[in-house]
């Protein structure tokens, strides 16, 4: 069995608070520091040698360290700057002035992609957002409905950012591929804390980032491709690091790479390939079906104390439908959260969401507790 108390001492920035917001952005391991270092220090020795001895290749060993927590296949997963332009890179492969022009999503989807496609699809293509009626889940069978033969893409994510909803993507996934459409998961707020298989999923796209459950820090983002449909795609959102022979500088019509850099685009941000690795690198020790183990138990302590308290909810009780947030639906949500961050709980607060709750492996029952009673103190 795992001891997760173990795990607390590489986390300094654990002190002094109680860092319950690990679905905004995770705690900072200690071992960054180690690794922000190795930058520095490489960069500082070898000048800009770094680019041929370590760095050109580092988009793609650190999207593979991300790869394995997916089960992905070797060189399917890149670097990218953020998870709307990796969508963007995306959108860019498809031609949405044919017959099937459609791209299907939720509409509690994080409000930067909802941005992202109207503006992009204003013209060109048609945008059919199902709707969310309780706020909180999204029935599956209208999404399932709204996907047919017109439909190019569904964008969706796997849990939603609000309320931890967990969407059945399964079934998602089927019907796209039974009527010829192809799937983007965003798993911003799954990896990390529920287990993903990409290839039994068999999904044809996949971003996300390091910013949160990974506990990566920010500037670290992914995308995966499915192999077999890799060589069929040219995005038109690129660069001279997606080009088959980039440092023959030719400004001539585009070659496309052949291997996962064909997704890249312009310089990446280094710094970030490094810093994310330290908490890569403890996901992969604990391994996510622990993890997942231990979300439950706290995720389902603080459902419980909601209940008894009566507590409004925005995030299903059942286990196999929630992430690993809680959003409590209190009344003065905002104003609580004010005050809980004057007294050292790290949480957040997202309008229709509530105040949100977010354990990870590294919290304990006996910060749970001292967070339930200091919300107590503001709601009767």
């Amino acid at each position: 069995m795992t001891n997760f108390n173990n795990y607390r001492s590489e986390f300094d920035s654990l002190k002094n608070c109680h860092y319950l917001i690990s679905n905004s952005l995770g705690a900072m391991p200690n071992s960054a520091r180690e690794w922000s270092d190795k930058y520095l220090n490489i960069w500082q020795h070898r000048g800009v040698r770094c680019w041929e001895e370590e760095w050109w290749q580092l988009g793609k060993n650190v999207g593979n360290k991300i790869g394995s927590l997916l089960n992905a296949e070797s060189d399917t997963v890149t670097m990218q700057a953020n998870v709307t332009s990796a969508q963007a890179t995306v959108l860019s492969c498809f031609d949405f002035s044919q017959k099937r022009n459609k791209v299907v999503m939720i509409e509690q989807e994080f409000p930067s992609l909802l941005y992202l496609y109207r503006n992009w699809l204003e013209h060109n293509g048609k945008l059919e957002i199902v709707a969310c009626p309780d706020g909180m889940t999204v029935p599956t069978e209208k999404l399932l409905d709204a996907i047919d033969e017109s439909t190019r893409l569904v964008s969706i994510s796997h849990v939603l950012f609000r309320s931890s909803y967990i969407v059945n993507v399964e079934a998602i996934i089927e019907k796209a591929h039974a009527v010829g459409a192809m799937v983007l998961l965003d798993i911003y707020q799954s990896i990390g804390t529920v287990p993903i298989d990409l290839q039994a999923l068999n999904a044809d796209f996949a971003v996300g980032g390091c910013l949160k459950w990974l506990c990566g820090g920010p500037g670290a983002c992914f995308l995966y491709v499915r192999p077999d449909i890799k060589e069929q795609l040219k995005p038109k959102l690129t660069g001279w690091l997606a080009h088959k022979n980039p440092f023959a500088f030719d400004s001539s019509a585009m070659e496309y790479a052949t291997d996962s850099y064909r997704f890249m685009s312009g310089t990446p941000a280094i710094p970030a390939f490094y810093i994310c690795q330290a908490g890569l690198e403890i996901i992969a020790e604990i391994g996510i079906n622990n993890i997942r183990k231990r979300s439950i138990e706290m995720t389902g302590k603080l459902i419980s104390f909601a209940k008894e308290k009566g507590w409004p909810l925005k995030t299903p009780e059942k286990e196999s439908e929630r992430g690993g947030t809680v959003s409590f639906n209190i009344p003065n949500a905002q104003w609580v959260e004010k005050e809980l961050l004057k007294k050292n709980f790290l949480v957040d607060y997202r309008p229709k969401a509530g105040l949100r709750v977010s354990p990870h492996f590294y919290n304990s029952d006996a910060e749970l507790d001292d967070l339930l009673s200091a919300i107590s103190e503001f709601v009767s």
